[in-house]
């Protein structure tokens, strides 16, 4: 995959709207100055966009330069007026992207539909100023709550009360963090959000476990964000790629500068979200797992919220090929379309249904909500799930695996046929032979040891930092969904190496002794 595709969330969203517009932002902007200035007749006859840029918290370096400008694309829908009001929806860029500053097949779907929307570049990228500081509530945090005042003023956006506008966000990857960063902020300072409803795509519940789970460092991801991101990082982060660079571990100071940043840390200080959301994850992105989305959905929402909001999972993301140990996936999504009603065909369509369904008043057509919906891992699938929790067990044995070179294993479960959707994880007793000791896990399907594959691209480190004679663990495995037939069976395959953990395995030679290990696994047939 090319460096440059970093810069585009991983949807067809996406690619859809980078393809030529119908409207160019010039042509748009000399609309907006020849409309008539209010009432009625101000309500134009062509979508509009203009470009605006709003003061924003300066940068914490910088205090003596003032405050930072965040700009933003408004499109504005044919007809409507301060007579004829429409709600906005938010929406912004991938890591090292930028706004969308003409009107896409995408945002014509959208104000065609009757909604307005606003792109916005997030600080460090595009035209805004400043560093990115990854979603930080005093930055991006506070980016956001401006953008939300100057929709609030705008005389052509409907309200719920003063000041606050009838509004929903769309985006993925880093245009879903902003979401999530935008709403929590609100909470944190006023008790609420004016935020309506979200549809964060292939996003985080917390960035220090995805880009290091167990602070083993997802090294080919982390490499590329870093190089892909170089103008728009601050200090920081600099010194913190360098530092794990040449030590080969998580730094300290990466820990704090992402500890905030993500819905984990808002939950843990006991905030949670009470609109509706819609999640789209990746189930075979191996930057941001489906396990993040799985986290969002169970512990971000509250009761009320999860009752009226989804979680739709396909093979897609942010999804590099596994060579070492081998993985299979593919690009599909089996289930967006079986959600609402005909007119409904993809994930795209499906987050308009949803947003006009809370913001216009539509009438309800999805259905599964508070309910999981994910893409078996060949895409001819969609398993519809109450829970995500392990429901059978399967023992693993005793086996050993050395911790700084050699070839994966795979170890039979169960044979087929079954279907697995869910978060699995084994429990075993752990010998560590040396000092910081790794190796990598997942579940692999095949017919046998040798043609095994491991389901959707995904491994989870473990990590045993010192000497260990042996202790009762509980590993975490990578979330999947996958269908076994017959003929085939589901394996535990461990790797003392991964190429998404490239240069970060165990820090000296040894091994790993793994005792009465079971397996339990989300067996939903």
């Amino acid at each position: 995959m090319r460096l440059s595709s970093l810069r585009r969330e991983r949807t067809p969203a996406t690619r859809r709207a980078r393809r030529a517009t119908a409207l160019t932002a010039g042509a748009a902007m000399l609309a907006v100055a020849m409309a008539p200035a209010d009432g009625a007749a101000d309500a134009p006859t062509e979508h509009q966009a203009e470009d605006v840029c709003v003061a924003s918290v300066p940068e914490t370096d910088r205090l003596a330069a003032g405050p930072t400008d965040i700009c933003v694309t408004v499109f504005r829908p044919a007809g409507a007026s301060k007579d004829a009001k429409v709600p906005m929806v938010l929406h912004s860029h991938g890591w090292s992207g930028s706004r969308t500053s003409t009107i896409s097949s995408d945002f014509r779907a959208y104000l065609d539909a009757g909604f307005g929307i606003t792109s916005i570049d997030q600080r460090g990228h595009g035209e805004s100023g400043g560093k990115a500081h990854v979603e930080d509530p005093a930055f991006e945090g506070e980016d956001v709550i401006r953008v939300i005042d100057h929709v609030a003023s705008l005389d052509w956006v409907k309200q719920n009360g003063k000041d606050d506008p009838v509004l929903g966000a769309i985006g993925g990857s880093y245009g879903g963090g902003y979401q999530f960063v935008g709403a929590f902020t609100e909470i944190m300072k006023t008790g609420r959000t004016r935020l309506d409803a979200l549809v964060p795509e292939i996003t985080w519940f917390s960035l220090n476990e995805s880009l290091a789970p167990q602070e083993v460092v997802r090294t080919t991801w982390v490499a590329a964000l870093y190089a892909a991101g170089l103008d728009q990082h601050t200090s920081a982060v600099h010194a913190g790629f360098a530092e794990g660079s040449a030590t080969g571990n998580w730094p300290a100071t990466m820990d704090e500068f992402f500890r905030d940043n993500g819905p984990a840390f808002h939950v843990a200080e006991g905030r949670q979200l009470d609109i509706p959301v819609l999640f789209g994850q990746g189930t075979s992105d191996n930057l941001f797992p489906l396990d993040q989305a799985l986290k969002n959905f169970d512990q971000a929402l509250t009761d009320k919220a999860r009752r009226e909001s989804l979680l739709v999972a396909y093979n897609g993301g942010h999804a590099l090929p596994n060579v070492l140990p081998p993985g299979r996936s593919s690009g599909s999504d089996a289930c967006s379309a079986s959600l609402a009603g005909e007119d409904v065909t993809d994930f795209d369509d499906l987050a308009r249904q949803f947003l006009a369904e809370h913001l216009q008043g539509a009438p309800r057509e999805i259905t599964g909500r508070g309910q999981y919906h994910l893409t078996t891992a060949d895409g001819s699938a969609c398993v519809t799930v109450d829970t995500v929790d392990p429901t059978e067990s399967f023992a693993a044995g005793t086996f050993t695996t050395p911790t700084t070179a050699g070839a994966p294993q795979a170890i039979e479960l169960a044979e087929g046929p079954m279907t697995v959707a869910g978060t699995p994880s084994l429990d075993a007793t752990v010998t560590a032979l040396g000092l910081d000791s790794r190796a990598f896990f997942a579940l692999s399907v095949g017919t046998s040891p040798a043609d095994a594959r491991v389901v959707q691209n995904n491994v989870l480190p473990h990590r045993e930092r010192s000497l260990n004679l042996g202790s009762r663990r509980t590993i975490e495995l990578p979330s999947i969904t996958v269908e076994i037939p017959e003929g085939q069976s589901l394996f535990l395959t461990v790797s003392p190496v991964s190429d998404m953990f490239a240069g970060h395995g165990s820090r000296t030679p040894g091994g790993l002794l793994l005792q009465d290990a079971v397996v339990r696994v989300p067996v939903v047939r």
